[in-house]
């Protein structure tokens, strides 16, 4: 049994996809399917039920998925060990980034550079997404770490490191009968219509649960990718909408309202999968996370 098999075992089965599993370890995928016949040919079992459209782990696959795992994990210890002392921490890590960074605290291109200069030997494979989307990455190790905008309560088996948190605002029009308002409450804002990213961002789930908590029902007019394009529809008077304002620019004279005293909080986090060890060039990421991008 050799590394490379459990590998490409454990890619298959994180991607769900022979295809895609290829895609992801650079080779052809003859050489993916091949390398787990062998190892299937030597466990004397089938690891996946294959049909036409699905590749899932059979029952011996997800008992022997984390076992792969953890001998992978292990010999990533050792490779980090020699790394260390032989000029600092080397190789990939799978990072995640939102479609829109929520909290002013977090820069992507800032920790990117931080890192080239202080970890040259650590690659980084980027990925923009959602929040819901990462999180799953995350949980199948499709991701090593990702940036997310959730509550704790909306991210199970996942562990966060909290890196900043912003009470999110009101976005009006200027005579919009709350813009003259030193605050508002949710209650207030019953009857409204508004403009929203979608249901799988970070910030989205935690305004949905605000609303739900304090039993106020929520009209979605418009569902945008897009936080800075929020301001158009608020602007052009078709809805208002909840936001963070450090990312959101007021444009055309677009009015901030505080809200109280229930005022969605957007907590962004560095994302692990819970129980699962993080490799050198990993810790050094969230290390400079932490402490190098504020």
């Amino acid at each position: 049994m050799e590394l490379r098999q459990l590998a490409t075992f454990a890619a298959v089965a994180e991607e769900g996809s022979f295809t895609r599993a290829a895609g992801r370890l650079h080779v052809v995928q003859s050489a993916v399917s091949a390398s787990v016949r062998a190892l299937e040919r030597e466990l004397g079992v089938a690891l996946f039920d294959r049909t036409t459209h699905r590749v899932e782990l059979s029952a011996a696959g997800r008992a022997f998925l984390p076992e792969a795992r953890r001998a992978l994990d292990a010999a990533a210890a050792a490779r980090d060990a020699v790394d260390v002392l032989n000029g600092g921490p080397r190789g990939t890590v799978r990072l995640g980034a939102m479609l829109a960074q929520p909290a002013p605290a977090v820069s992507v291109p800032r920790l990117l550079a931080l890192l080239r200069d202080a970890h040259p030997g650590i690659d980084v494979e980027l990925e923009v997404g959602t929040s819901a989307a990462h999180s799953e990455a995350l949980r199948r190790g499709r991701l090593d770490l990702a940036f997310v905008a959730l509550p704790r309560w909306a991210a199970p088996g996942l562990e966060l490191t909290a890196l900043g948190e912003i009470e999110m605002q009101l976005a009006v029009w200027p005579d919009h009968p709350l813009a003259a308002r030193d605050a508002v409450s949710l209650a207030d804002l019953e009857g409204e219509r508004f403009v929203d990213g979608p249901a799988a961002w970070g910030s989205r789930i935690t305004i949905d649960a605000a609303f739900a908590a304090a039993d106020v029902a929520r009209e979605i007019a418009y569902e945008i990718p897009d936080m800075a394009g929020l301001a158009e529809y608020v602007h052009y008077r078709l809805a208002v909408a909840i936001v963070t304002p450090g990312v959101f620019t007021p444009l055309h004279d677009v009015r901030l309202v505080p809200i109280r005293p229930d005022a969605p909080l957007c907590s962004t986090s560095l994302a692990a999968a819970a129980g699962r060890e993080l490799s050198a060039a990993a810790r050094a990421v969230v290390a400079l996370a932490r402490y190098g991008t504020r």
